[in-house]
């Protein structure tokens, strides 16, 4: 092939195959009885896992799903429904007279309570407390502090502005150059005559004989010394990290040579290629199980229908059939039309019932709180002037007045 000519692409039925790394001989003469041997031990497993998701799958949809849909039926029809219907034509009901009776006796307790510790108590604070408070407390009070305590506290005050402040002053100035005089100028002339030059005198003796002889002591002895004692250890350190660190590498050397390129060379040349097959065996094994668990699930599957499933079908289609039908045209179909006459009675009744209920307690509530007359129902009357299913009027009658049904009752 030329060298410029552009490679052929394959096609879907000429994929090229995967590739894999060359093994040798040896491990594709072991590899074959590898995979019968789990294949062997795999096929079980496989399938019984198939019969399991098989029965499962089937019981979710031949008995639980169904058995859900009967259960929520079941509760809509026993629970859900006749509660709605309990709470919509009893518990409402009921709940409005008592509310209507809570009404009439909170204002009834609350007007009694009101007579009997409210107006009590204003009445006595009104008339009896607030008199007594104000003409037995509060006006002599007044009066005595305007007449009596007002005059007294600036007379007190005048005394202490011209009496007491004037001689606090002068007492103070005294009492501060008595101190100065006897306490603070002896204080300071000892001080400063007499302890400042001894103190001056012993710095003096104290740097001479004590200061400049360690420092020289320090300068000339001590930090020689202490050079050469410091060389001497960075010496000894470095001698001995240099042992360690050769003896630290032959360690380690000797550790891999003889533990960790054994153990390695183990894991590479067999663990991992042992490990590998296994893991292919295995695979392999599980998709060649599950074709045979498919294949016999078939099997049993076309023995399971053509023994039951089919002779079953005949059954229904030819028996069950015409006998529902028999059952839902002759039986079922009147039941359910005279409960639905039953049902329809019966809510006729309860809501006679309710409008009853509720005009006895509109009657109740206005013989007991009161109300304006309430107009009997009658028959609109149409104005004369107006013509018969028109809103235009007759030409020779004058028009009457607008007046609603309310204003005219």
């Amino acid at each position: 092939m030329d060298q410029f000519e552009r490679p052929r692409t394959y096609g879907r039925h000429q994929a090229p195959a995967p590739y894999t790394g060359g093994d040798g001989c040896l491990v594709t003469v072991v590899r074959i009885p590898v995979r019968i041997v789990v294949l062997v031990i795999v096929l079980p497993v496989r399938m019984v896992w198939d019969a399991l998701v098989a029965t499962a799958r089937a019981a979710d949809r031949v008995l639980l799903r169904p058995l859900g849909r009967a259960l929520s039926w079941l509760g809509r029809a026993l629970v859900v429904v006749p509660a709605v219907r309990l709470y919509a034509w009893v518990l409402t009901p009921l709940g409005h007279g008592l509310r209507w009776l809570g009404a009439v006796a909170g204002q009834g307790l609350r007007w009694l309570g009101a007579a009997l510790f409210v107006w009590p108590w204003v009445a006595l604070w009104r008339y009896v407390v607030v008199p007594v408070a104000r003409y037995g407390f509060v006006v002599p009070a007044g009066w005595l502090r305007r007449s009596v305590l007002v005059p007294l506290g600036r007379a007190l005050r005048r005394a202490y502005r011209e009496l007491l402040v004037p001689a606090g002053r002068g007492l103070a100035v005294a009492t501060a150059w008595l101190l100065t005089t006897l306490i603070v100028r002896p204080v300071t002339g000892i001080r400063r005559y007499v302890l400042a030059p001894l103190a001056t005198a012993a710095r003096l003796l104290l740097e001479h004989l004590v200061v400049l002889p360690l420092a020289w002591v320090h300068r000339a002895v001590v930090t020689p010394l202490g050079h050469g004692v410091a060389w001497l250890a960075a010496l000894l350190v470095r001698a001995a990290g240099a042992a360690a660190r050769g003896v630290g590498a032959a360690v380690a050397r000797l550790f891999l040579i003889l533990l960790v390129a054994p153990v390695a060379w183990l894991c590479r040349r067999v663990l991992v290629p042992v490990a590998r097959e296994i893991a292919a065996a295995v695979g392999v094994g599980w998709r060649v199980a599950g074709f045979v668990s498919r294949a016999v699930g078939r099997v049993i599957a076309w023995l399971v229908w053509h023994l039951v499933g089919a002779p079953a079908v005949r059954i229904y289609r030819t028996v069950c059939t015409p006998v529902g039908h028999f059952v839902r045209d002759a039986v079922w179909a009147p039941v359910r039309r005279a409960a639905v006459e039953a049902g329809r009675t019966a809510r006729e009744a309860l809501r006679t019932a309710r409008a009853t209920v509720r005009q006895a307690r509109r009657d109740a509530w206005r013989v007991l709180v009161g109300g304006g007359p309430v107009p009997e129902p009658r028959e609109p009357v149409s104005p004369l002037t107006r013509t018969l299913g028109s809103t235009t009027t007759v030409p020779s009658a004058a028009p009457e007045p607008e007046i609603s049904l309310r204003k005219q009752g």
